[in-house]
């Protein structure tokens, strides 16, 4: 068992290796599950996602099932085999029903498959064993490629079943996520109400925790760089620790704020006067800067909603360029752009 542990970096890498295809950045751009493709159409169609496993199988679907609900958008329910058949709960052709099983033989497993073949539900099978029983009877699956377990307690094949959940979650929602970036996209109109709160400031503090701080370092980079506004990222958890002395009634901040782990924490922020009570003017538009998305996938969808932010705080701060073409310093204030001038603004 010591020994399957320690493999555990080998066997995900050969769980995932051919299936994440490489964008021209040399980061994965999408997921390529080859048993699945000819089905996922039906699958997003599906009234409801059953899950079906017995013992480990069953704890790494549990472990999964908050990224399959999230990104796929289908609703998620899991059934130990043997549960669902002494109780002959209801399964229907509109469902997808996923058998879970390391060796793809296990007897209850093998039996709930049989009852939703009966039912018409389409079945998918996750199983570590080509030609197994479970491979052989499903309409589809995919196989996660850890090779032989000779331990009794499954290890490898368990978080290998987990990774393999989450790319099924990621090929099933692949839709639904590009739809979440375009709605993110379709906020500029914000975005430029925004930036007439930051149009004549010359500073900026972004909290982040969490996943969020990198957020922060990298929206406060872009505003030095682009905007030329001094800008800095801060760690949430240590705005007490120096930063709350810098804060006065004119100073604008932005919080990232996400709804992971850290929200209680990051939700605490609203008691501190000196952060929010001193902006209640301009209380509805802050309230509209706290991004609110869903785990992991709200990290990429704030990068871009800050960028969006970043690049028309440049439009509203037109730059004076030196002799070498690069931008120095503001223009006076009667360079500013306004809104009402502003959608008639080009940038050469």
């Amino acid at each position: 068992m010591q020994k399957e542990i320690h493999e555990q970096p080998e066997s995900l890498t050969t769980t995932m290796r051919g299936r994440l295809i490489q964008g021209g950045s040399c980061k994965a751009k999408s997921v390529l599950l080859g048993g699945l493709k000819d089905h996922l159409r039906t699958i997003r169609r599906s009234r409801r996602i059953v899950f079906i496993g017995c013992g480990t199988s069953y704890n790494a679907v549990l472990a999964a099932r908050p990224i399959l609900e999230e990104l796929s958008g289908i609703p998620v329910t899991m059934e130990v085999a043997s549960d669902l058949l002494d109780r002959q709960g209801p399964i229907y052709r509109e469902d997808t029903t996923v058998f879970v099983s390391q060796s793809g033989e296990t007897a209850d497993t093998l039996h709930a498959l049989k009852y939703a073949l009966e039912n018409g539900a389409l079945c998918v099978g996750i199983t570590n064993t080509v030609g197994s029983a479970i491979a052989r009877n499903t309409h589809c699956g995919v196989h996660i490629n850890v090779g032989a377990e000779i331990g009794v307690a499954s290890t490898k094949a368990y978080t290998s079943q987990i990774v393999v959940m989450a790319m099924l979650a990621l090929a099933i929602g692949g839709d639904a996520i590009s739809s979440k970036v375009r709605e993110v996209l379709k906020l500029d109109q914000e975005m430029k109400d925004l930036t007439k709160l930051l149009i004549a400031e010359q500073s900026l503090l972004v909290f982040g925790r969490g996943y969020n701080y990198a957020m922060a370092l990298e929206g406060a980079l872009k505003v030095k760089e682009v905007a030329l506004m001094h800008s800095e990222g801060i760690l949430a958890g240590e705005m007490k620790h120096g930063p709350l002395a810098l804060v006065d009634e004119n100073l604008p901040i932005v919080v990232i704020v996400t709804r992971d782990a850290c929200f209680r924490n990051d939700s605490n922020q609203h008691e501190i006067p000196p952060l929010l009570h001193m902006h209640l003017k301009h209380y509805e538009t802050l309230r509209s800067m706290l991004v609110s998305f869903k785990s992991l996938l709200a990290c990429h969808l704030t990068v871009l909603r800050a960028t969006m932010l970043t690049s028309l705080a440049i439009l509203q701060r037109v730059l004076q360029p030196n002799e070498e073409g690069f931008p120095t310093e503001p223009l006076p204030s009667s360079g500013l752009i306004t809104p009402s001038n502003f959608c008639n603004t080009t940038i050469a």
